[in-house]
């Protein structure tokens, strides 16, 4: 016959024993800190690359608002700003989307704010405009890329991330007035 008292008094001794209990709080403390810590490590790397798409675009807008390409194409551009972003995005001509677009200086109606970016999911990808402007024509330039979360199954990550594999969007905007004796003849 099993004795029942011995049993009871063995888990109120186990209840009572106060070792192992550093390891409990360990257990439930650690992952939340080592989230957070993942999510301020990806952070930073989106806002590195953020910086560099717009320190890229900021250099090539230099070069186009002074004319320094005559017959400017979307091509050059998007070569030139990879070249500035140095090797931060993987695939950078393939994830870079962008638009150029002159501003009626009249009625300053902006193009769409929400910015066309590469889908992923499609072979066809969507159309952008890509006006370079006269001389004195104010230029609108959005650029818009893709990039792969470092640790995708963070919190950062996914709330980041519009839809699950299509990458984290980084937009970056400029504005120029071409200098004259810049631009497309008219």
């Amino acid at each position: 016959m099993i004795k029942f008292p011995s049993i009871f008094k063995r888990l109120r001794r186990f209840r009572r024993r106060e070792g192992g209990t550093a390891t409990m709080e360990f257990a439930i403390f650690f992952p939340v800190f080592f989230a957070i810590f993942l999510s301020g490590f990806e952070l930073s790397f989106v806002m590195i690359r953020q910086m560099w798409l717009e320190r890229a675009l900021d250099m090539t807008v230099r070069d186009l608002r002074l004319g320094t390409w005559p017959n400017v194409s979307q091509d050059v551009l998007k070569a030139d700003i990879c070249d500035g972003m140095g090797n931060l995005v993987q695939n950078c001509d393939s994830e870079l989307m962008l638009e150029l677009r002159t501003v009626d200086r009249v009625s300053w109606v902006t193009p769409n704010p929400a910015a066309t970016c590469v889908d992923r999911g499609e072979d066809v990808q969507p159309v952008t405009s890509f006006e370079p402007g006269t001389e004195n024509e104010m230029v609108l330039i959005r650029a818009c890329i893709l990039m792969d979360p470092i640790f995708p199954g963070t919190a950062l990550a996914l709330i980041l991330e519009q839809n699950r594999g299509d990458g984290v969007a980084l937009v970056a905007t400029s504005g120029f007035v071409n200098e004259p004796g810049t631009g497309t003849e008219s």
